[in-house]
């Protein structure tokens, strides 16, 4: 069997490592190439678009997929989309791998917004000097806030025609240790924290190290995705890859 695994997630790529060790199926891994030196994973990966739903359906045709596994980002919602629409012109199993959510808990200054807009708009009057990690695509939508320090963690820097708010620009990969996190926001002097809800133990430190510091949170919920079977981590995909043999 051949399976096409859509990455974007460290989660992702260890699927397609472990997926390379079982007999009778073949991995192909592809990844959107949103970032510049992206963790990619052993074995056969495409790099790039598919030109929406109907590219998408193209290539599971031309390919001979049997299988479709969405394990992109949480919050890259189109690609989910359009991987169910082509799963179902192709009329082959489609599965999403999709973490949990961070949950809320007692000593967390959450305010939950429904997009980077509205996330920027929650800012306003109500910070000084924020903490942004949202991604590069995402830092024109707080351009405006002049008023506000921001410091930027992104994987790659954002381009030099980018509208940037004021502050100054991290560039890191995860997984961060929450000592790292505690010193940044103490470094920075720190009193918000923006971030998407992306679930998962990779950037999750800077949420309890803002809990412990006391600091808010502007977190971004997910966006909705299709409906179709769901498994929350590696382990559920590859059984219900298994059940598929």
């Amino acid at each position: 069997m051949r399976v096409l695994i859509l990455g974007g997630t460290g989660d992702a790529a260890e699927l397609v490592s472990r997926v390379a060790t079982i007999p009778g199926i073949e991995a192909i891994a592809s990844l959107a190439g949103r970032t510049r030196e992206p963790s990619t994973p052993i074995g056969n990966v495409r790099i790039g678009g598919f030109g929406g739903a109907t590219g998408l359906a193209d290539y599971l045709r031309q390919m001979h997929i049997d299988l479709l596994i969405d394990a992109t980002h949480p919050f890259a919602a189109q690609i989910s989309f359009n991987a169910a629409v082509a799963a179902t012109e192709v009329d082959i199993p489609r599965l999403m791998m999709i973490r949990p959510v961070w949950q809320k808990v007692s000593g967390d200054r959450w305010i939950e917004v429904d997009n980077i807009n509205a996330a920027a708009f929650a800012l306003k009057n109500q910070a000084q000097r924020v903490f942004l990690t949202v991604g590069r695509q995402e830092l024109a939508a707080f351009a405006y806030l002049k008023e506000i320090w921001f410091l930027m963690r992104t994987i790659d820097p954002p381009t030099a025609d980018a509208m940037v708010p004021p502050g100054i620009v991290l560039c890191d990969r995860g997984p961060f240790a929450l000592q790292n996190e505690r010193e940044i926001l103490t470094h920075y002097d720190i009193d918000t924290i923006v971030s998407k809800n992306s679930g998962g133990d990779a950037t999750y430190a800077k949420i309890i190290a803002a809990r412990e510091l006391g600091l808010k949170v502007v977190m971004v919920n997910r966006p909705a995705i299709p409906a179709g079977e769901q498994v929350a981590d590696v382990d559920g995909a590859l059984a219900w890859l298994c059940n598929k043999l």
